[in-house]
């Protein structure tokens, strides 16, 4: 009687279960849309229940994401874009060879040296690269965009800008100057595109913006390149004579060198600035040689008697016969029984002082000819003030 009695009960609770669930899936089971109205929601003449589960379904379901166009690029993206398609042009590989004895078969062969960039000044074949990648070159070579190549020769040199001018021969097509950025101040932040030839590699190009300005770099001859730029784009070697640019795609300076104890990049290069490109290049193209203004006096760069007597300042070694420096009363060297004597060791010039050659030749490349200038001499055991009207140097060797 017991197992009866709960047969009965476990089927009477089937039985509602299952009654249950026809209900639920009769008021819930969508209906037939109507001919013509795709747009009518199952179910909605029905139960209220059975529309709102539908209406979440549907908002539940995200739209299809569709992929970006091709021409989908940002604002910067095309503006790189269009300074490297356009600068590109007048980008170009510059190439040296030198001499090199073969100790074993005792002869003489070249070899291929070095390389660079540097970039087309004017429709007449006149490249712009740095000092140092000419520097000992035996020949020296140019390579463009399209892989043309044509021998180059040196037109002038600026070692103490690191700037070299070259003159080739080519095809009228090809020679492309690059924008020169006409005034205008250079401001920290400011972007920048850096083309060249980094380790051979053709044509690269970096970005990166203005980490300073104003930077001082030690140059050849003893002498520091000031206002340099420096900049975070990705200068490594091969790179050096090619053009720094703004988003404009004009010339704001030629990438020089990089600071890195590995020798490649580490976010810290630095380019020639364009006002000292467009001041020295001219002047190499007209004359062959970068017109320095100066006294007209005699001094030792290197300054080994200076060291060797342990002064501060520029001893003058020399005062030619005639000149506006010996009319002011400047003296040199003299010889005596006992030897040279000392004559005037420069100290300073008007209110900058003269520690060392790098100070007077700094403080007198911020000049032009014709301006007067004070020198303040050591002489003897006092010091005298001298001023003199300085002029373009013709003679080498001078100051």
């Amino acid at each position: 009687m017991v197992l009866k009695s709960i047969i009965r009960t476990l089927t009477s609770r089937t039985l509602a279960w299952s009654a249950l669930f026809v209900v639920l899936f009769t008021t819930c089971r969508p209906k037939a849309q109507p001919a013509g109205d795709p747009l009518a929601v199952p179910g909605a003449s029905g139960s209220g229940t059975s529309a709102s589960a539908v209406g979440l379904l549907a908002n539940s379901i995200a739209p299809p994401v569709q992929p970006p166009s091709p021409g989908a690029r940002i604002e910067d993206e095309r503006n790189t874009i269009s300074v490297f398609r356009n600068a590109s042009r007048s980008t170009v590989f510059v190439t040296q060879t030198r001499i090199v004895e073969d100790y074993y078969a005792g002869t003489l062969q070249e070899v291929p040296a070095g390389s660079g960039s540097g970039f087309v000044w004017d429709d007449k074949g006149t490249i712009v690269t740095n000092f140092h990648v000419v520097d000992g070159a035996r020949s020296l070579t140019v390579t463009f965009d399209d892989q043309q190549t044509f021998e180059a020769k040196i037109i002038g040199l600026e070692p103490r800008k690191d700037i070299a001018v070259l003159r080739i021969e080519a095809p009228a097509a090809l020679l492309v100057p690059i924008h020169v950025a006409k005034g205008g101040q250079l401001e920290v932040g400011q972007k920048t595109i850096a083309i060249g030839n980094p380790f051979g590699l053709d044509h690269t190009l970096t970005t990166g913006v203005i980490s300073a300005i104003g930077r001082q770099v030690q140059g050849a001859g003893g002498v520091t390149i000031r206002d340099m730029i420096q900049t975070d784009a990705a200068i490594n070697p091969g790179n050096s004579g090619g053009p720094l640019l703004d988003s404009s795609g004009q010339l704001i300076g030629m990438n020089t060198m990089i600071y890195s104890k590995s020798g490649t990049s580490a976010g810290i290069g630095f380019a020639v600035p364009v006002s000292t490109i467009s001041r020295i290049v001219p002047q190499i193209v007209k004359s062959g040689r970068a017109e320095q203004v100066g006294v007209g006096i005699g001094v030792d760069p290197l300054q080994k008697l200076e060291r060797r007597l342990g002064l501060e300042g520029v001893i003058v070694l020399h005062v030619p016969e005639g000149s506006a420096a010996a009319a002011t009363g400047l003296r040199g060297l003299t010889r005596t029984r006992r030897g040279l004597a000392l004559g005037d060791v420069i100290i300073g010039i008007d209110s900058v002082k003269v520690a060392h050659f790098d100070d007077l030749y700094t403080a007198l490349d911020a000049h032009k000819a014709e301006d007067s200038v004070k020198l303040t001499v050591l002489r003897g055991q006092a010091t005298a003030a001298v001023t003199i009207k300085l002029a373009v140097l013709t003679t080498p060797g001078l100051i």
